[in-house]
């Protein structure tokens, strides 16, 4: 099994892909960190002021979407699963995990960025300063959240097989479907996997649901979609 971990692992760091969601994902930290640290205005809510230091969980959903998706568009998980020797549920339980790792990793670089340029624009504002264990909390989330969307995303690609149509769906999801759900049943997002990612990054706050519950919303969906996709693997033809 470590062998098939450390296969997969090296392909998923060694990619145009991983490179290009890092510096997107990277590149979207530090844009909020700005826009709500040094442009939004004041900020006298401890709240408003951990919203300077979240991500976007949902690029690196995005990145396992597409990243397990192509295994099947360029017909690369029939032959893992044949050179591995390993029944097709344990390969892409080994590729989810090293999407896993690869996420975290990810995760701690996009909160780093994040955290060391929110932080010095934040002390010019007014209101009680983050703790440092205000800023180990919003780190801890973050890192939760990237993990758990990377997850899901891997296991979502796992069951569309279509990049394309996964990256699709997810993005009118997202940014249409939510968005007007919202406006008339708020505690039905914060149930949806991009609501609890939100809250637990903290790109959302003054929510109907705690950090802490969001975090057993976003763990329940990562569970119950890895489940489905591992047993549907096993049981249809790779081809």
């Amino acid at each position: 099994m470590s062998r098939l971990l450390r296969g997969e692992l090296i392909k998923t760091v060694t990619t145009r892909t991983v490179l290009g969601f890092a510096v997107g994902t990277v590149a979207f930290a530090a844009l909020n960190a700005l826009v709500v640290a040094a442009w939004s205005g004041t900020l006298d809510e401890v709240a408003e002021k951990e919203e300077a230091l979240s991500a976007m969980p949902v690029l690196l959903m995005l990145w396992g979407l597409v990243g397990a998706a192509g295994e099947y568009r360029h017909r690369t998980a029939a032959p893992a699963a044949l050179v591995g020797r390993r029944g097709r549920g344990v390969v892409l339980s080994a590729r989810i995990a090293a999407y896993a790792l690869t996420g975290l990793l990810l995760g701690a670089l996009t909160t780093t960025v994040s955290v060391g340029l929110a932080l010095p624009l934040l002390s010019d504002q007014p209101g009680p300063d983050l703790t440092s264990a205000d800023v180990g909390a919003v780190v801890a989330g973050n890192l939760v959240a990237f993990v758990l969307s990377t997850i899901l995303g891997a296991a979502l690609g796992a069951l569309i097989r279509s990049p394309v149509l996964g990256v699709v769906v997810l993005l009118v999801v997202n940014f249409a479907v939510v968005p007007l759900l919202s406006g008339v049943w708020e505690a039905g997002v914060n149930l949806t996997p991009f609501g609890a990612a939100g809250i637990l990054s903290r790109m959302t706050h003054h929510t109907t649901l705690s950090v802490v519950s969001a975090g057993w919303v976003l763990a329940a969906w990562t569970v119950a979609v890895t489940l489905v996709a591992v047993v549907v693997e096993r049981r249809r033809d790779l081809a």
